[in-house]
This record gives structure tokens, C-alpha cells and sequence, in this order.
């Protein structure tokens, strides 16, 4: 997987958001907030280029202390939303 082109994190007003840039976000027209975990993990995926929910898992996992099998589950959460707003291909 990795971040469709044209979509960013930003800070907009304290708030971690991801946002739709250019041509090839034309039809998102929202934004979208992100808890600290999620910024995290959405700057990693950024970082990763291609990534899976295993390789984000293992940054999770460096990052905090969090176990293994409940770090895996939330981001398979987070990264399934991801690909419901289809900012992810």
C-alpha cells in the first residue's frame, strides 16, 4: 500500500489533519483528524513509501510501548479508515 498523491498532514488550528492537495484530490473536499497515533503512523506510511500494516505495526511498536497483537489491531483500524475515505491505494 502506500498515501495516494495529493494527500498531507497538517496542523490546522492544534489539530493533526490530513488534507487533499492538487488536482489528484479534487474530489475528497474534507478533512480529516487525526489522533496522535494516527499522525504517527500516516508520517511512518509518508516515510515508508510502500508500506503494510505489519511494517507500520513494527514502527508502532518502537515508538511506544504497546503490545504487539493490540498495536497490530489498531492499525489495521486505522489503516482500513484510511482506505474507506480512499486516501490510501
Amino acid at each position: 500500500m502506500r498515501i495516494k498523491n495529493g494527500f498531507v498532514l497538517r496542523e490546522v488550528c492544534g489539530e493533526q489533519v490530513i488534507m487533499g492537495e492538487g488536482i489528484g484530490a479534487l474530489d475528497f473536499g474534507r478533512l480529516l483528524c487525526l489522533n496522535e497515533t494516527a499522525a504517527f503512523l500516516w508520517t511512518r506510511a509518508m516515510e515508508m513509501g510502500d508500506f503494510t500494516v505489519d511494517s507500520l505495526t513494527d514502527a508502532l511498536c518502537a515508538e511506544y510501548d504497546v503490545e504487539r497483537d493490540r498495536a497490530f489491531k489498531d492499525v489495521e483500524s486505522i489503516v482500513e479508515s484510511w482506505k474507506n475515505v480512499k486516501v490510501v491505494e
